[in-house]
C-alpha cells in the first residue's frame, strides 16, 4: 500500500535561479543538491515544516524522457505561466504575503477570502504560479 508522497517535480528555467528564489525567498530548505555521471542535476528543496516532502527543481532538457520539440515546449509552456504547480498552505495568508512580497515575490493579486479560506496566487522566477491559502 502507498503510504504517501514523497517527491514532487516542478518544471524550472534555471536550476540555480530556481535554488536561490525557493531557499532566499520562500524559506525552503536544500535536501540534495547532486550532479549525476551524466550531468543531470538532482536538486530538492523542503519546506521548513514539511521536510518529508521533497520538491524536485527539474531543469527543462532533452534527455531520455524528453525529445528536443518537447523539451522547447515544455520551456514556453512554463515561461509564460501556463503551468499551475499546486498550492502551499499557511496559517497566515496576509503576513505571508506581506513577507514574501517584500521579497519581491510577483502576486496576481491581494489575498481575498473563498469558499474555502483566504487565497491569493504568486509565480516563482520560471513563471510557474501557486495559491497560498490559509484553509478555514
Amino acid at each position: 500500500m502507498i503510504a504517501k508522497m514523497s517527491h514532487v517535480s516542478i518544471f524550472v528555467l534555471d536550476q540555480e535561479e530556481a535554488k536561490k528564489f525557493y531557499t532566499e525567498k520562500l524559506g525552503f530548505v536544500v535536501k540534495m543538491d547532486q550532479k549525476m555521471d551524466n550531468g543531470f542535476r538532482w536538486l530538492t528543496v523542503s519546506p521548513v515544516e514539511q521536510p518529508d516532502l521533497e520538491i524536485i527543481l527539474m531543469g527543462i532538457a532533452p534527455g531520455p524522457m524528453m525529445d528536443e520539440k518537447s523539451s522547447l515546449q515544455l520551456k514556453e509552456l512554463v515561461k509564460s505561466g501556463k503551468l499551475g504547480a499546486g498550492a502551499f498552505m499557511t496559517g497566515n495568508c496576509l503576513k505571508t504575503y506581506e513577507e514574501l512580497k517584500t521579497k519581491g515575490v510577483e502576486f496576481f493579486y491581494p489575498p481575498k477570502q473563498q469558499f474555502y479560506g483566504i487565497e491569493t496566487l504568486f509565480k516563482d522566477n520560471s513563471g510557474n504560479w501557486f495559491s497560498l491559502t490559509q484553509p478555514v
